[in-house]
């Protein structure tokens, strides 16, 4: 299971936004690409980016400081915010993203989601934000009626084989991960013969052994933002709770 460390990038600066409310928003890094070179010094395989201002404008709009990010890290990004289009994925993938996240896309444009994941296989990764258990879209801003069960299930179908869960209410609090999301989204992809990822809540060492003790099989790595940032544990310390 691999540890992602999350590099949320608005305004041109690495910060972490709370429950998703852009008005709750904490700077950590006046450059992203410094977290980057943390994270990858403690031992990071992975980096998770998330263009926050694309996400809200539905177009990419930090694809520069992903393109450093990916130049520099020396590791696989993933990549996700405002990537709503072929274009959009096509630029995403050309500034150095190994993977591109869709969330948007998904709900309003299954077909060419369908037709990416034929196209680029597992660099198309779908990302399920869910709120009060319907799945949220436009940056965490507009609910649907979908569940996630529903979006991995009918996506799974369409040929989409990496979903990234993430509920809303406990993103960036530190205060634990949704665990019975965590379960059916797990079995959703289970079912679909899809790896899953998980994001959301976690503050400490305990909160991945709590997951890693679920012994779900389509689990193949946690998201961690917040508790990095905020040195709850390290990278290398993270990744050995995980499995290493």
């Amino acid at each position: 299971m691999i540890l992602y460390p999350a590099i949320d990038i608005r305004g041109g600066h690495a910060v972490r936004l709370e429950r998703g409310d852009y008005g709750h928003e904490t700077v950590y890094d006046a450059d992203p690409a410094d977290a980057a070179r943390r994270w990858v010094e403690q031992g990071a395989h992975a980096l998770h980016v998330v263009d926050l201002d694309g996400a809200r404008s539905g177009r990419p709009e930090n694809l520069d400081h992903v393109r450093r990010i990916a130049a520099e890290a020396a590791v696989p990004v993933q990549l996700g915010g405002g990537l709503r289009d072929a274009d959009g994925v096509a630029a995403a993938l050309a500034a150095g993203a190994e993977r591109v996240v869709l969330g948007t896309a998904a709900l309003a444009k299954p077909e060419l989601v369908a037709a990416l994941a034929a196209e680029q296989g597992a660099r198309i990764v779908v990302g399920v934000d869910a709120r009060s258990g319907q799945v949220a879209i436009e940056g965490w801003a507009r609910g649907t009626s979908a569940t996630p069960g529903d979006v991995i299930a009918d996506l799974g179908q369409r040929g989409v084989r990496s979903f990234i869960y993430t509920p809303v209410e406990v993103d960036g609090t530190l205060e634990g991960p949704g665990i019975e999301g965590l379960r059916t989204a797990a079995a959703a992809a289970a079912d679909a013969g899809a790896e899953l990822v998980y994001s959301g809540g976690v503050g400490s060492l305990d909160d991945l052994a709590e997951i890693v003790a679920l012994g779900l099989e389509s689990l193949g790595g946690v998201i961690v933002g917040r508790a990095l940032y905020e040195g709850r544990f390290t990278v290398a310390e993270g990744q050995a709770a995980l499995g290493g």
